[in-house]
Parts: structure tokens; C-alpha cells; sequence
């Protein structure tokens, strides 16, 4: 999982519900013990240490992740591309680093990765996803609510990235 916005939280949720081994990024380590809280089973500084996708790869034993919820964009999908396994997945949710770069595809072909670009699912997904989410009663994590007339100041601080979790602007 890379980073602690609302995506990257909400997909740590979701698969510990699976019973999956999770491994969080972030570049702070206050919201690495939050997401322990969560559930995450190993954390890494990506400030601490820029070579996280070698740091996945010892924590696997070599193996890598079965799948990456990459939300950095170009200018951290070489590394998911490095951290993942052999025949694993990574799906494509966002862009935060931007849309610029140049990916190599020879490991994509080399691992028989999947590479999935995500940008919304189907209704049927949609209405799978609120039953999982009321079955086990999942709430998401917010960081912060604002009122409309503090919508400005409330993008200001999502831009930031000190946020953990979901950023709300109330109607």
C-alpha cells in the first residue's frame, strides 16, 4: 500500500477483511503507528528509505507482494513494479506524482505483471463493495470535516499531504 490518503486506507481496510498481509508506505512515521493501529502488519519510511521496493523485497523474502495499490503514478511505478512478484498485480488508482516519465516495460513482460489502471468499477462492484462494507461494519477513517465555505482551506490541506485518511467537505 502506498501512502496513507483516503484510498491507501481504505484498501488497507478492505484487505485485512481478506486476511491479507499488509505493507504500508508513508513518509511519516506517526501515520506508520497509525496504520499498525489499522492493521498493517509492516510499515516502511519511503523518507527514511528511498529504496522502499528493496525493503519489500527483504521483508517477502525475496519473493515480492502479490499486489501493489499504487497511487504515486510515474513517479512510483518503478518501484511498485519492482516490489511486486512474479505473476503479481498492481492496480493503478492514482497519480499523485503526476501523469509525466517514462516507464520501461521489459519487467512488466519479464514478471508477468498485471497492470490494471483503475478509475471507477461498475455498479455490480459498487453495490459488492457497500455489502462488504455493511457486513463487517467498516467505517472509514476521517481526517477531517469541513463546511463548504471551508472548501479552499480544506483542498489546501488535502495538496499538503498531512492527512491520514479521507478529507470530507460537508454540503
Amino acid at each position: 500500500m502506498l501512502g496513507t490518503g483516503g484510498v491507501s486506507i481504505f484498501a488497507l481496510q478492505f484487505a485485512k477483511l481478506h486476511g491479507a498481509r499488509v505493507i504500508v508506505t508513508s513518509s511519516s512515521d506517526e501515520k506508520l503507528e497509525r496504520v499498525k493501529v489499522l492493521g498493517a502488519d509492516d510499515t516502511i519510511n519511503y523518507k527514511t528509505t528511498p529504496n522502499w521496493e528493496e525493503a519489500v523485497y527483504r521483508l517477502t523474502d525475496s519473493i515480492g507482494v502479490d499486489h501493489v495499490v499504487e497511487v504515486g503514478g510515474a513517479g512510483t511505478l518503478q518501484k511498485s513494479i519492482k516490489a511486486v512478484r512474479y505473476g503479481g498485480r498492481i492496480s493503478l488508482i492514482g497519480v499523485l506524482t503526476g501523469f509525466g516519465g517514462e516507464i520501461n516495460p521489459q519487467p512488466i513482460l519479464g514478471k508477468s505483471i498485471t497492470l490494471q489502471g483503475i478509475y471507477v468499477g461498475s455498479r455490480k462492484m459498487f453495490e459488492a463493495m457497500n455489502r462488504a462494507i455493511a457486513l463487517h461494519q467498516l467505517k472509514p477513517i476521517i481526517d477531517r470535516t469541513s463546511s463548504l465555505s471551508e472548501a479552499k482551506a480544506a483542498y489546501q490541506y488535502l495538496k499538503s499531504g498531512s492527512h491520514f485518511g479521507k478529507v470530507v467537505i460537508q454540503l
